[in-house]
């Protein structure tokens, strides 16, 4: 299956302006994802989806493939679709530009085995810390018992009035789509559920498409703010210094 990595950059970011040029160890966090998704030998095609010229101007510079598009996208998923038309293949996965400590093996935990028509699809993993639940930031996802996803929100679903034995789990920042999944969340206006939880997937839910939820090991952190920021510049900060990662 012939699959390709689209990576959104927005640079206007409402929480954290410039956001993919954040310096981390002397690199930009951009540089970080790229080159830890090149560490897959089941994705050739890696690119950078920009929305500003300075972003296109950095990946240049470390002669990371970068496509612009459109600045007033109004999500990541649109962006990924006007770079996907320009870009042949048969999957297109979108790994957000806030994930530097991503793994290659959890990027290819998406790619499925046989090649569908329709087909959508996200990474989740577990939770273990109470803050994580209450954190609005982490989109809690719950699923039928095939693993498609029933619901998506920012608040703790489900809610356990009647058991404790069970996990939370939050989406991550790794999707794939085919071209006609891409299609149809760009042509499809957004629900009511969508616009009061602001959250992309559910665009899919709430239409009656399947989204496939596949469950993963994942300690990565996306960078949301310049706290976040800090601890993601430790954590590889001592990968540098123990040569788990190199520049």
């Amino acid at each position: 299956m012939d699959t390709a990595v689209i990576i959104p950059a927005r640079y206007n970011s409402s929480r954290f302006r410039g956001k993919p040029l954040a310096d981390i160890c002397n690199r930009p966090m951009i540089w970080w994802v790229y080159h830890q998704i090149k560490k897959s030998e089941k994705i050739k095609q890696i690119y950078v989806a920009a929305d500003h010229k300075e972003v296109e101007e950095t990946c240049r510079q470390y002669q990371i493939p970068v496509l612009m598009t459109r600045a007033d996208h109004a999500s990541g998923t649109e962006r990924i679709y006007e770079a996907a038309q320009k870009i042949p293949a048969d999957l297109y996965i979108c790994v957000n530009g806030d994930e530097p400590l991503i793994e290659p093996g959890i990027v290819e935990a998406v790619i499925p085995r046989k090649r569908e028509g329709f087909f959508a699809a996200n990474l989740m993993t577990t939770m273990s810390r109470p803050a994580e639940v209450v954190d609005e930031s982490n989109i809690k996802v719950v699923t039928d018992p095939e693993g498609y996803a029933l619901m998506m929100s920012r608040s703790p679903i489900p809610h356990p009035k009647a058991r404790l034995e069970f996990d939370y789990y939050k989406h991550l920042g790794v999707l794939a789509y085919s071209m006609e999944a891409l299609r149809f969340f760009a042509e499809t206006e957004k629900g009511e559920l969508e616009k009061t939880e602001d959250i992309n997937e559910l665009r899919f839910i709430e239409h009656g498409r399947k989204l496939k939820m596949i469950p993963v090991q994942a300690q990565t952190l996306s960078v949301d703010t310049p706290k976040d920021l800090e601890y993601v510049r430790a954590v590889i900060q001592k990968k540098l210094e123990k040569g788990e990662l190199r520049l």
